[in-house]
Order: C-alpha cells, then structure tokens, then sequence
C-alpha cells in the first residue's frame, strides 16, 4: 500500500476516483486561543497492489504536543476491489472536520494509520494573531 496524498485543505472532493482539493495548509491563525477552526477537511489517496484486496481499517488521529486527541478519532473500514485487468487500485478518503477547538497555540499533527500501521504523520502549527492583524481569506 502507497500514501500517494495526505493533505489538510479547505475542501476536497471524490469526482468519479478523481480527489479533488482546494487550499491545502499546514497553519492555522486564529484570532484568540482558546479558539475554533471553522471548516476543513483531511483529503487521502491511497494506492494498493492487488495482493491487499480485501477489508482495511483506517484511523485518524488530531492529536496536540503532548500526544491527547483533540477531537475523536475517525476510522472506518475500506473494501479494495480490483477490476478487470488493472494492477492496483486507488480509494480516495475524505474526512470533513468541522469546529476543531485548540486551547493553545503550538504544534498539531494528524496522524494516519491503515491496519495498524502508521502511513503518515502531517504537522499543523497554530497560532494567535498579533493584535491588529487582519483574519486569512477564506
């Protein structure tokens, strides 16, 4: 198995097994702390050889310095069907987060992990805006 994306964006979409994504980040500015991130989305593409056909767990997990979830893990089963002919196939996952609450400014990871094992690891930096400082569009 292949992690061929793992993204923290905007938005993303599956159009027909094509992921689509819109403004991928890694930081968050937030006006004051405690503060919530309205809405984003954890966009993933992974690639499996035919030979891994079958049932897979995933897990995802938004985790602060110290390690503790800051929301509920997301996991879910995935069923890898191959068609005709074709050596590998693509699942596209894409988890909607919505309010993500950070009660300090500081590093963030999310981390992803596929039958146990971890695929990734994405770093996200929070901090407060200095006083005066005009939001990020969007």
């Amino acid at each position: 198995m292949n992690l061929e994306a793992f993204l923290l964006c905007d938005a993303a979409t599956d159009s027909h097994g094509k992921l689509n994504v819109l403004g991928a980040f890694d930081r968050i500015l937030l006006a004051a702390l405690p503060g919530v991130h309205g809405n984003c989305a954890v966009a993933i593409r992974l690639r499996f050889e035919r030979m891994e056909a079958g049932p897979h767990v995933f897990e995802v997990h938004f985790v602060d310095q110290d390690g503790k979830d800051i929301i509920d893990p997301l996991s879910g089963n995935m069923q890898v069907r191959f068609g005709d002919g074709l050596s590998s196939a693509v699942i596209n996952l894409i988890l909607n987060l919505v309010r993500v609450r950070f009660e300090y400014a500081g590093e963030y990871q999310i981390d992803l992990r596929v039958d146990g094992e971890t695929l990734g690891v994405l770093p996200v930096s929070v901090k407060q805006m200095a006083p005066g400082q005009t939001p990020p569009a969007g």
